[in-house]
């Protein structure tokens, strides 16, 4: 398949879970992400996490806010990404409240890299929460486009689990013909009703 085909297909996709996402009302997407956030921490891979890797989470995206909570109230340290300007790499820094984040030029919400400290994400044992448009259940996602989690997984030697409502799970995204040779798997994809591992 040509890089053509390829880049029309991703965008018709995005569009397509955009629009699943977009007809979730707000009170069915509070009910189904707290059970997604629930299911996660009973995963044994947030059980084993010292460090908790996550995202927080932007308009209609699976809310992370009671995810960080709990992992807060659980004594985890917790982090957030911030993109690094002109490239495609991630910095995560230690969060101990909501206070203080910044606005990006994306929309999204991240940490000050002048008042908060910067944490090696390989400190062990760690887990990533990872965001997505979809995910399939050998752990591809679609995301929004720009790289970052990619390059964040080729690296990354702790455990990564994608956060998707069952209405936005993609039978196979390689079949779907979206999936590139840079593109990572997750080692897990939790939904409101269950843990998928490939």
């Amino acid at each position: 398949m040509d890089d053509n085909t390829s880049r029309e297909r991703k965008t018709e996709l995005r569009r397509q879970f955009r629009r699943v996402r977009a007809e979730l009302s707000p009170s069915d997407r509070t009910v189904i992400d707290a059970a997604i956030c629930e299911r996660l921490s009973s995963t044994a891979e947030y059980q084993a996490a010292r460090v908790v890797l996550c995202y927080v989470s932007f308009g209609a995206e699976v809310d992370t806010h009671p995810l960080i909570e709990r992992a807060w109230a659980d004594g985890k340290v917790v982090a957030a990404p911030r993109c690094v300007p002109g490239t495609r790499d991630m910095e995560w820094y230690r969060i101990t409240s909501f206070d203080g984040l910044l606005r990006s030029a994306f929309g999204v919400q991240e940490p000050d890299p002048h008042t908060m400290p910067q944490l090696d994400a390989d400190v062990a044992p760690s887990l990533v929460v990872v965001p997505g448009l979809t995910f399939d259940a050998s752990g591809f996602r679609l995301g929004y486009g720009g790289g970052f989690y990619d390059v964040f997984l080729s690296t990354f030697h702790g455990a990564a689990v994608g956060l998707c409502r069952e209405a936005q799970l993609s039978a196979s995204l390689p079949d779907a013909g979206v999936i590139d040779a840079h593109d990572r798997r997750v080692d897990a994809v939790v939904t409101e009703s269950r843990v998928l591992r490939h």
